[in-house]
């Protein structure tokens, strides 16, 4: 396979290696499916990252600062925050991911909550989601979205923990599509903190 110049950057190779992920689960993932999936040969990924643990590495560090950007495209938006932060925690899953899909990429979650380096990008990951959030919901306070009050740190907690049991209750019952089951979890968290309308 002759593959792709070498320019191809890191981040078509990380949403190739999610894809991969999404399908094999933490098994059966190896360089040469990703480098596949990237249309890239398998060398270039040993030469940037070293071994497939380098490379989970590096995508953990990637979705650490992803979430970074996220973070500033939001301060910048111009659109509700509320509809920024549905946007941001659905669009996070396609809406076409199957509970398989699922299930592999909470496997992957699973194996690095049993290793300290992994769980220690993990931690920063999940920090690094509540700050969103919460500068999120602040915003909503502040232009009078969210009723003013509201427990900002509770309700990020919250939203924090229906994301995560929403998708693996999903993941159970198997009926509709992921984005769907997400959205509705969020609109139904924050319904009785939204100021009402007239």
């Amino acid at each position: 396979m002759a593959g792709r110049p070498r320019s191809i950057d890191n981040t078509q190779i990380f949403e190739a290696m999610i894809r991969v992920m999404g399908r094999t689960g933490p098994g059966s993932m190896s360089l040469a499916s990703v480098a596949e999936e990237a249309g890239i040969v398998p060398g270039t990924l040993v030469q940037r990252f070293g071994s497939k643990r380098g490379l989970i590495l590096a995508l953990a560090e990637y979705t650490g600062q992803r979430s970074a950007d996220l973070r500033e495209q939001a301060q910048r938006d111009q659109r509700r925050s509320l509809d920024v932060l549905i946007e941001l925690l659905v669009g996070a899953w396609d809406s076409s991911t199957t509970p398989q899909q699922y299930a592999n990429h909470l496997a992957f979650l699973c194996a690095d909550l049993a290793d300290a380096q992994f769980l220690g990008l993990t931690q920063e990951n999940h920090r690094s989601q509540r700050t969103l959030i919460d500068d999120l919901l602040h915003a909503g306070v502040d232009t009078g979205d969210l009723l003013e009050g509201t427990d900002v740190e509770n309700l990020t907690a919250t939203i924090q923990s229906v994301i995560a049991g929403a998708g693996v209750i999903w993941a159970i019952e198997q009926r509709g599509p992921l984005t769907e089951r997400l959205h509705s979890a969020l609109e139904q968290v924050l319904a009785p903190h939204r100021t009402p309308t007239p």
